[in-house]
């Protein structure tokens, strides 16, 4: 016979009674109420949304700094000969392609948690191409731009942002093709789906980051 283990919640800040006053989709990221030391899902969404909000900060801090340098330099923002970052065609389906992914591994992830393993695995896939090619495209628009990292702060601070950015986004395709793999492993996601959960949130978490350098790096141009 299974003995489970409780874990008892000895959080300072008193969130039990607001509890039931919260929507369903904060409560997973909630490690309160205490619970069975192998239903270990919430506790570790609470862990991963801690981390990615230590990642938000490092995020506003590059953002701010940009503003700032870009407010106190707008007389000699741009070197002379370069016309900056554009808002094309191209940079704009690029970016409808990665936010457009957002709503589909969402699907993918529900689609896990009621067991549909195929729906699962082709809406994951779709997600992995979508990411793929927002990378590629931004590779292709770096190499057309007309100034590089070295270009003054227009050219540094750009490609520090961006290139964070891919990482971030590297990382969640990488994690993607991991989750993938792990469901053609039988009976894998039939207790646990933490890593895909862990995923679609972070990716959530790269889209919404790439709303805010759109918005100062190619709008702000306009």
């Amino acid at each position: 016979m299974t003995r489970w283990v409780i874990h008892v919640d000895e959080s300072p800040i008193p969130l039990e009674r607001w509890w039931r006053y919260l929507p369903n989709w904060l409560k997973r990221f909630l490690a309160i109420r205490g619970g069975r030391a192998k239903n270990h899902h919430g506790k570790g969404m609470f862990g991963f949304t801690v981390f990615l909000l230590w990642e938000s900060m490092v995020f506003l801090s590059f953002i701010f700094t940009y503003v700032a340098l870009r407010l106190t330099h707008s007389q000699n923002w741009l070197p002379p000969g370069v016309s900056g970052s554009k808002l094309s065609t191209f940079v704009i389906i690029n970016t409808v392609v990665l936010l457009s992914s957002s709503f589909v591994i969402q699907p993918a992830e529900n689609a896990l948690k009621h067991h549909q393993l195929n729906k699962f695995r082709w809406l994951w896939l779709m997600t992995i191409c979508m990411g793929s090619y927002f990378l590629i495209g931004q590779g292709i628009e770096w190499s057309q731009l007309g100034f590089r990292s070295t270009t003054g702060l227009v050219g540094s601070t750009f490609y520090v942002l961006t290139g964070f950015h891919d990482l971030h986004v590297i990382n969640g395709v990488i994690l993607q093709i991991i989750m993938l793999f792990r469901s053609l492993i039988p009976g894998n996601y039939n207790k646990d789906h933490f890593g895909a959960s862990a995923t679609t949130l972070f990716w959530h978490f790269v889209d919404i980051v790439w709303v805010f350098l759109f918005s100062i790096l190619y709008l702000w141009q306009a």
